[in-house]
């Protein structure tokens, strides 16, 4: 062994050790064959494993704003009457960190990652599980990801470093960039699937009053009932299902108080993103809760204001713990 050198452990469950293969993968994911193999690597390669030498750091972040800069191009384009609020929502519809890691689960890209770090695939395997269940409970079709858990950034990370390498690849081209990389976010959140969609009306609708959804599975055929920013019940959405939402200001009051019942820690409360023009802001808590169990991790909605965020990232997490029966 080198000087210097550590001696590495076992390849992860399901590692792919064959890195022309693990490079071929993307190549025909993307229908797009690399000039520089190395770019791809690199971006297929974690700091955990480098040993503090080359990783995908850079590109990642290169990749975000090739990403964020195409993204808002094309919906720019293709959306002639939206206005600067609603084409900033789209982007971060589609290019979230919920939705890019939802883009690496699809695809099946974190195996072809080379990484030297258990915790973290025990976390990427949690949130691919609960992936799998959102999918049946047909919670996908929310804009931002209808999983209740933060979604490991580490799987965003990887979709955006591929990006950068298709970016420098093709000599920052961003028409060749968006043509290669587009296919990645197929099927594309648009202004027409959003609104197609019952959920996303719900939320949006939601957002507008400070309020959250509620899912309960009822027999009761119900009508809409009192005033929408105390109450909204409504039948539709599926068989037998009555939404209610509840006001969004007991959610962080009612996470604290769960916590402090329980003997947790009180939960950390952290902005992840504000977005949008001076007069159309929105604003994404994450929520962190430590448990005898291990520590949990949620992401609210976007949200017009800080109080309405916080609360949106407590409901997350205490549906996150209903669902875990801790």
């Amino acid at each position: 062994m080198k000087p210097g050198s550590r001696k590495r452990g076992p390849p992860p469950p399901g590692f792919v050790e064959d890195r022309s293969e693990a490079a071929a993968r993307v190549e025909r994911l993307l229908q797009y064959r690399f000039h520089d193999r190395a770019l791809l690597e690199l971006a297929l390669t974690h700091q955990s494993f480098s040993g503090g030498a080359a990783s995908y750091q850079r590109l990642e972040f290169l990749g975000d704003a090739a990403l964020d800069l195409a993204f808002s191009d094309f919906l720019y384009r293709a959306n002639p009457t939206l206005g600067p609020g609603e084409l900033t929502t789209l982007r971060a519809a589609n290019i979230s960190t919920e939705k890019l890691a939802r883009v690496a689960v699809r695809h099946d890209l974190y195996p072809l990652l080379r990484r030297a770090c258990p915790p973290l695939d025990l976390l990427v395997g949690q949130f691919i599980e609960l992936v799998k269940q959102e999918l049946e409970d047909d919670f996908s079709t929310a804009p931002y990801g209808g999983c209740v858990v933060k979604a490991p950034k580490v799987l965003a990370d990887i979709v955006e470093a591929i990006a950068a390498a298709v970016y420098m690849d093709c000599k920052s081209d961003i028409e060749k960039f968006w043509k290669v990389t587009r296919r990645l976010f197929e099927p594309l959140i648009t202004v027409e699937t959003m609104h197609e969609q019952p959920m996303s009306m719900l939320n949006e609708l939601c957002q507008k009053h400070g309020m959250v959804p509620q899912f309960k599975e009822s027999k009761k055929v119900s009508k809409l009932l009192g005033d929408p920013k105390q109450q909204v019940l409504t039948t539709g959405v599926g068989p037998g299902l009555v939404v209610e939402v509840e006001d969004l200001r007991e959610c962080k009051q009612k996470l604290n108080e769960q916590c402090s019942k329980k003997h947790w820690p009180k939960p950390i409360f952290k902005l992840e993103k504000e977005d949008g023009p001076a007069h159309d802001r929105k604003f994404m808590y994450s929520v962190e809760v430590e448990t005898q169990n291990g520590t949990y991790f949620a992401r609210g909605d976007p949200m017009s204001r800080v109080k309405y965020a916080e609360n949106s990232g407590g409901q997350k997490m205490l549906e996150l713990l209903l669902k875990l029966k801790l």
